[in-house]
């Protein structure tokens, strides 16, 4: 009975930070009840997300709970890929994970564009697929299998199934929730002719190994169609780790055109509930150093924030 009790409790409080104007309490609710209690107590959903579009999650990983009580995965890069992506256009979302961009993005470039959806995971690889077919979209392509510089074998490592985003062919010495072996290639080498010159964004988010994926990308950047942008997680201690560096791979991108732009991104549910009540994220150009975690974007548009 407490159980079943408390259990309501939970819903009618995700309810209200879904659905009820204002943020009066949102922050400490979501902060002190329902983040918590949603990993150590999982859910399995099927929930509508902010946009167009349904997805199936379980709440004990961090992209899908955030999902589940927000409606919505990292807001402001969210926010302008809806204000970047039109019918017709090209996206490419390499490390899909479970589909959340793939979905949107499909929904942006409907029946006249394509999706390209690449993840090294087969488990993920599984659910892409799942939320593609529960939201009947027909404009994906989904590639099971990792980028690189160059052909070769790469061995991922999952740390915590709280956080399975976290895939990674970073070197790790604690326990591993699990491990699998994947080939690689280069990303134009998983593209056609067609993907890779209608490409609108190429989004990268691969958990580290960002420096090997821009190498391979060398022979595709020039390519591209002119106004094609390149959002980049950069991840310095990762990359450190398998001796890459940010500084090279802002110069590849800089002898390619490249302008680099940063989009402000944070993970607390706090940032979460003051960014759905806030105005859209500007990129904002970006010249010193890269020493922390951060989404940058890399455009043609040379200018101080990205339009």
């Amino acid at each position: 009975m407490i159980f079943r009790g408390l259990e309501a409790l939970i819903s009618l409080s995700r309810g209200y930070v879904r659905h009820v104007p204002g943020a009066l309490g949102k922050a400490a609710l979501t902060v002190a009840v329902l983040n918590p209690r949603l990993r150590r107590t999982p859910r399995l959903r099927v929930v509508r997300a902010r946009f167009s579009a349904r997805f199936a999650v379980d709440t004990q990983d961090l992209i899908q709970r955030y999902i589940y009580m927000f409606g919505i995965w990292e807001p402001h890069m969210t926010r302008w890929l809806q204000a970047r992506l039109s019918p017709g256009d090209t996206f490419i979302d390499v490390g899909a994970n479970i589909g959340y961009y793939t979905v949107l993005a499909s929904g942006l470039v409907g029946e006249g564009g394509r999706v390209v959806a690449v993840e090294a995971s087969p488990d993920f690889h599984q659910r892409l697929l799942a939320q593609v077919r529960l939201n009947r979209r027909d404009n994906v392509r989904a590639v099971n299998g990792a980028v690189s510089d160059k052909r070769r074998t790469l061995t991922f490592v999952l740390a915590s199934s709280t956080n399975m985003g976290a895939n990674s062919i970073v070197p790790y010495d604690g326990p591993a929730e699990s491990s699998f072996e994947v080939a690689a290639f280069p990303l134009g080498e998983l593209l056609d002719t067609a993907e890779i010159s209608t490409a609108r964004v190429i989004k990268i988010d691969v958990e580290g190994a960002e420096g090997s994926v821009v190498r391979g990308m060398i022979p595709m950047l020039d390519k591209l169609r002119p106004d094609c942008e390149i959002t980049v997680e950069v991840t310095p201690d990762r990359m450190a780790q398998l001796g890459d560096s940010v500084e090279e791979l802002m110069r590849i991108m800089h002898a390619h055109g490249f302008h680099a732009y940063r989009l402000a991104n944070e993970y607390t549910p706090e940032s979460y509930v003051a960014a759905l009540r806030g105005k859209r994220a500007v990129p904002v150009r970006w010249r010193g150093p890269v020493v922390e975690e951060s989404d940058l974007i890399f455009s043609r548009v040379d200018a101080e924030t990205l339009p």
